[in-house]
C-alpha cells in the first residue's frame, strides 16, 4: 500500500503538466524580424509596462489560455516589449533607445502606438515589419481569438472587422 501511494504522488506532477498548454513564445523584436525575414509570418507585439495591472490579468488570463497561445505560436512571431526598457532596439535600419526625453517611455513604444500611450496595447505588424495597427487595452480570450484569427491571416486585407466577425466561429468558451 505504501509503494503504491509513493507511486501515485510521483505521477501527480506528470498529470498536472499533461493537461497544460504550451506557453507563449516570445522573442525580442529583432528575433521576430529575422525569423519573419525567414519565413513570413505577421509580427505581434504586446507592449507592456511592469506597473500596469492590466497587462498583468492580460498575461495571466489571456496569453495563458491555450487557444491564445496556439495561434500566437503558429501564426504570429511573438514579442513581448517592456515600452519603458532601457535597451537599445534596431528595428527597421534605425536604433531607438529610451533616453529619457520622453518621459519613461521607450522611443520604439512611442513610434509603434502612434504616440497613444495607453498599457497594455497589442501592436499587429506584417511579415515585412510593417505597422498594420495598434489595439489598446485588456481583451479577454474570447475577445482576443478573433482579433488574432483576424490579423494572423489575410481577412484584414479583404473586408473589415466588422464583417469579419460575422461569420467568425471561435474555439475559446
Amino acid at each position: 500500500m505504501k509503494k503504491a501511494f509513493i507511486v501515485l504522488l510521483l505521477m501527480v506532477p506528470a498529470i498536472l503538466a499533461s493537461g497544460q498548454s504550451t506557453p507563449v513564445k516570445w522573442y525580442s523584436i529583432e528575433e521576430a524580424v529575422a525569423l519573419a525575414q525567414a519565413t513570413p509570418r505577421p509580427i505581434f507585439i504586446d507592449a507592456y509596462t511592469d506597473w500596469c495591472g492590466w497587462c498583468k490579468k492580460l498575461d495571466k488570463d489571456t496569453f495563458s489560455h491555450p487557444v491564445i497561445a496556439e495561434i500566437l505560436n503558429s501564426k504570429f512571431y511573438a514579442v513581448k516589449f517592456n515600452a519603458e526598457s532601457k535597451d537599445p532596439v534596431n528595428f527597421q535600419g534605425r536604433t531607438f533607445v529610451n533616453d529619457g526625453k520622453m518621459g519613461p517611455t521607450h522611443q520604439l513604444a512611442y513610434a509603434l502606438l502612434q504616440g497613444k500611450l495607453g498599457y497594455p496595447t497589442v501592436v499587429f505588424l506584417t511579415a515585412k515589419s510593417e505597422l498594420i495597427t495598434p489595439v489598446s487595452g485588456y481583451k479577454s480570450a474570447k475577445d482576443f481569438e478573433p482579433m488574432l484569427d483576424y490579423f494572423g491571416g489575410i481577412s484584414w486585407q479583404k473586408q473589415s472587422y466588422e464583417d469579419f466577425l460575422k461569420t467568425f466561429t471561435g474555439k475559446v468558451q
